[in-house]
């Protein structure tokens, strides 16, 4: 059984708790300024140092890795090196002062980068909370007092000020929507179960639920639009007030928030087996709660589905279709806005996107950084930033797969076919 920090509560030993309040850490930790409980002993699991696990950072795989990122093709001025090795790297999250890197994963794993030297390069990495269980962590997400949330298939966990508690194998490990609740258990699935967790300009988590289907089918769909299956959800960041934000959606696996417009942009992956040219892949602008972006109607973009008959019903009104058509089949997984200083002015709060690749197109297509430009009034336009991982036999040398910003301006990009992070910085020279 996976140990779980156990906390004390007004004289009660709770394991796993739901704080309904978060402030309630303050008086053990010093978090925050308000104090809603009296936590007293944190236990321990009995796991020591020599439980974590370390991956090597330099060698034959590093090398390797350093000669395919020579033949990365960017603009001017742009360099490409590599960051770290992280067995099967997704998203990413910087904490709040910068020390240290949380990196999710489709398996069992959340990883934890630190670079103590400052030389933009990794000097350890090694596995988070060895004494809990994770069930396909993928989405990590830090909020700016430092909670770490993390969104799994079927469970959202946080963890106080990990930011400084991960050097060892035990945290507090707060629920947020306890195992098996974020979707029936009857609905826990393989496919599509890979979640982002973001926290939007109201304070509140954002988390995408993608459906484990092609095309969903229409038994499914009265119990998709209760429980948000196939869209993306909202709550309060203690799990509370949850409603559907997002409708329509096939499995998203990124997502952020305008700069400016606090709008939630996200990106979503278009329905397999109709061809190599169609549907295309989606970006999309959210400008309001509970619109709609048209799946199961749509594959992808303005192309209607034929399974089950949806290319001969009425759509339902109001359909929002994406501000960006992409490559059919690319898969255009992470992205995030920019707005550090590094880069020259025309990357300021535009975004990055990763396509990860395709997987069933007869010509690959993907697997490359993507840069979109947005206008004052919304229009967005989308070109390559960074290619070459898809070599000249049309194989993968690499699969991108999210994106995430450092605090001097860097670029992070997660690589979960190579294991690997890769800085991306400027110099005008």
């Amino acid at each position: 059984m996976p140990f779980i920090t156990k906390v004390k509560i007004r004289g009660n030993i709770v394991a796993n708790f739901k704080v309904r309040h978060l402030a309630a850490f303050v008086s053990a930790m010093a978090i925050s300024t308000a104090v809603s409980a009296d936590l007293g002993v944190f236990a321990t699991s009995g796991k020591t140092m020599g439980d974590h696990t370390f991956i090597e950072q330099g060698g034959q795989k590093a090398e390797n890795i350093k000669k395919i990122l020579a033949n990365i093709k960017m603009p001017a001025g742009f360099k490409i090196d590599l960051y770290a090795i992280v067995p099967d790297a997704r998203d990413m999250a910087m904490a709040p002062q910068g020390t240290v890197l949380f990196v999710g994963t489709r398996k069992d794993k959340v990883w934890v980068v630190s670079d103590r030297d400052r030389d933009g390069v990794a000097d350890e990495v090694k596995d988070f909370a060895p004494s809990l269980s994770f069930d396909v962590p993928n989405g990590v997400q830090f909020s700016k007092d430092g909670f770490l949330f993390v969104a799994e298939r079927n469970h959202v966990r946080m963890f106080p000020a990990a930011e400084f508690f991960y050097e060892g194998p035990d945290v507090v490990a707060v629920d947020i929507v306890p195992k098996g609740e974020l979707i029936p258990v009857d609905e826990e699935s393989y496919n599509h179960t890979a979640r982002v967790v973001d926290i939007g300009p109201d304070n509140k988590l954002y988390i995408s639920l993608g459906q484990p289907f092609n095309v969903a089918p229409p038994e499914k769909m009265d119990l998709y639009k209760e429980t948000g299956i196939g869209g993306i959800i909202r709550m309060d960041r203690d799990g509370s007030n949850r409603e559907v934000y997002t409708y329509g959606v096939r499995n998203s696996v990124g997502q952020d928030f305008h700069p400016v417009t606090g709008e939630l942009w996200w990106t979503d992956n278009q329905v397999d087996g109709m061809g190599d040219d169609i549907p295309p892949g989606e970006l999309n602008r959210q400008t309001e709660a509970g619109q709609h972006f048209g799946h199961p109607w749509f594959g992808g973009g303005t192309v209607r589905v034929s399974d089950f008959g949806y290319n001969t019903q009425e759509v339902p009104d109001g359909i929002v279709h994406p501000v960006v058509e992409t490559t059919a089949h690319c898969a255009d997984l992470g992205m995030a806005f920019y707005t550090g200083k590094q880069f020259p002015a025309k990357y300021k709060n535009g975004i990055f996107v990763a396509q990860h690749g395709s997987w069933n197109r007869t010509e690959p297509c993907g697997a490359r950084l993507m840069f979109t430009s947005i206008d004052d009034e919304g229009n967005a336009t989308m070109e390559p930033f960074a290619e070459g991982w898809l070599n000249e036999n049309g194989e993968y040398d690499g699969r991108p797969m999210s994106v995430t910003q450092m605090k001097d301006g860097s670029l992070l990009v997660s690589d979960d076919y190579a294991g690997a992070i890769y800085r991306i910085s400027y110099d005008a020279g």
